[in-house]
């Protein structure tokens, strides 16, 4: 078995049926082996698979385990040299999927590589990143900007536009990976203390410590579709996302107590800062740009969800 396709569905029915269907039409050469894991979605998906794909083997949880739990299921089942990671809003274009496998083939020390991320339009969109730091996480991107160009482009947490070669990166976004498999015997499956967002991150910090570098491969392309709107906020991913971070700084870092409190702390008054900052910014403009508005809200949003002790009740539903 050359592949291990693992995708996490949770009420995307027609977009995990999507993302299947472009598996089978476009890896044609490669022995390959499907698993669905569904965090108890109610949308019909698990049977839609079952009548559609009958061959997918479909992992069907009782209640939303989160991404890294969930994945960690079907990598514990995979059967091939590789497996690969797919949201199930992603879209595999022809010969994409082959062409990562000739390369993780053709280099042996590589333990990763994921593809360029193409919107519907075809636009690019971010795939790549360094590593987070404490200063690109909590120092208002307001300052960032001010910063010389080198530096800033570091803090944003971005890489420069270069040349189609594949290249070795810090870490890739989560829709795609191609993970080799004795790769994952030496690093360890994904940390189940995150539920959603930056789990990916920690893991390829992990591959480079095991010896096993990561790539980017901006010559193959595929579609990530995005469910989640970006035209309203979500609050309690947003909420997430900063349960998140204090996790990956707290292992990547290896604070003490005292550490991480203190970085609980500094994220509160980041919160309070912002509220603070959009506050003004409102009562300026009259409350009548929905822009500053949405992140009023949010930064109200967190720092409500600070006072209360970082709860998972304001988070993602578990």
């Amino acid at each position: 078995m050359d592949l291990s396709f693992i995708i996490i569905n949770w009420n995307t029915r027609q977009l995990l049926l999507d993302c299947i269907d472009s598996v089978y039409r476009t890896v044609l050469k490669a022995k390959f082996q499907i698993l669905v894991v569904d965090n108890g979605s109610s949308d019909g998906s698990v049977e839609a698979v079952r009548s559609a794909f009958p061959l997918v083997t479909v992992i069907a949880n009782k209640k939303n385990e989160g991404f890294a739990k969930a994945n960690n299921m079907a990598l514990r089942q995979m059967q091939g040299r590789y497996a690969v990671l797919l949201n199930s809003d992603t879209v595999l274009k022809e010969s994409a999927v082959e062409t990562m496998l000739a390369f993780m083939d053709s280099n042996p020390g590589a333990g990763m590589c994921g593809p360029q991320l193409l919107n519907r339009d075809g636009s690019k969109q971010t795939s790549t990143g360094s590593f987070p730091t404490l200063v690109n996480e909590f120092v208002s991107k307001a300052i960032v900007r001010l910063l010389p160009k080198g530096r800033s482009q570091k803090v944003r947490n971005t890489l420069p536009e270069g040349p189609v070669d594949p290249r070795q990166v810090d870490f890739i976004i989560g829709a795609c990976m191609m993970v080799r498999n004795v790769a994952l015997d030496a690093a360890g499956l994904l940390d189940e203390d995150f539920f959603f967002f930056y789990e990916e991150i920690e893991w390829c910090l992990r591959m480079h410590k095991a010896g096993w570098p990561v790539y980017h491969l901006p010559s193959v392309e595929i579609f990530h579709y995005q469910k989640m709107s970006f035209t309203k906020i979500n609050l309690k991913a947003r909420a997430e996302s900063w349960r998140s971070r204090y996790i990956y700084f707290k292992k990547s870092l290896n604070l003490s107590a005292f550490s991480y409190a203190a970085l609980l702390i500094a994220g509160g008054l980041s919160s309070t800062f912002h509220l603070l900052e959009y506050s003004v910014l409102n009562m300026l403009t009259c409350f009548t740009r929905r822009n500053l508005r949405d992140r009023w809200y949010m930064f109200g949003y967190l720092l409500v969800w600070h006072v209360r002790g970082l709860p998972d009740s304001l988070c993602l539903p578990r």
